[in-house]
């Protein structure tokens, strides 16, 4: 397996913004979220499995998880989510690490949005890089692109890790509280660092 960055941040903080720059850096970056969407789309692997954990009425009539139904159940029902982490996770952490043993390049990145919260991929990662920027900037950019309510936002962030747990344990830091072009030069520049590491990492093993 490639020496691996996990990638992560609070919702609205710019991670996906993030990914997108070590892509354009040559930097194969395994999205978990792409993923999962792939493994609860329209004959995904994990289809069979949920219908039987939680019926008929949560997938749509063309063979997709339905989401929006499945996320109002979980934000209800603590044990539905555990019932459905049960079946997505593993699924979700074989197929990354299927991508990232495939990874060309020095090293590769796993963004996972609950990196930390999610179990399972500690000893994955090499280094930990959180994107920042404050909790108010989160809910505006979360209510301008999704049309969630203020409140619903914040009842997601309240499911997340708080911002200083997060950065108390982060590795590194990228701060997104300004100019994307400001977000990209700490990208590069973590780039840069990172290929030093995985280049000395991978002399100490041969």
């Amino acid at each position: 397996m490639s020496w691996v960055v996990g990638l992560t941040g609070g919702i609205g903080s710019g991670k996906s913004t993030a990914a997108r720059c070590f892509e354009r850096l040559g930097v194969t970056v395994v999205d978990t979220d792409a993923l999962s969407r792939a493994l609860t789309a329209a004959g995904g692997a994990a289809v069979p499995a949920l219908r039987e954990a939680f019926g008929a009425s949560f997938v749509t009539p063309a063979g997709a998880l339905d989401r929006d139904a499945m996320r109002r159940l979980v934000f209800e029902d603590p044990l539905a989510r555990g019932r459905l982490e049960a079946i997505l996770h593993p699924r979700i952490r074989g197929a990354a690490d299927a991508a990232l043993a495939a990874a060309p390049g020095p090293y590769a990145m796993l963004a996972v949005p609950l990196l930390f919260e999610t179990g399972g991929y500690a000893g994955r990662v090499q280094r930990t890089l959180v994107v920042d920027c404050p909790e108010a900037l989160q809910v505006e950019r979360v209510v301008r692109r999704s049309g969630l309510s203020p409140d619903e936002v914040r009842a997601v962030m309240a499911a997340q890790w708080p911002r200083w747990r997060r950065l108390q344990v982060a590795d590194d830091v990228a701060w997104n509280g300004g100019e994307e072009r400001a977000l990209e030069a700490s990208c590069e520049s973590f780039h840069a660092r990172y290929v030093e590491a995985a280049a000395r990492s991978h002399l100490s093993t041969t």
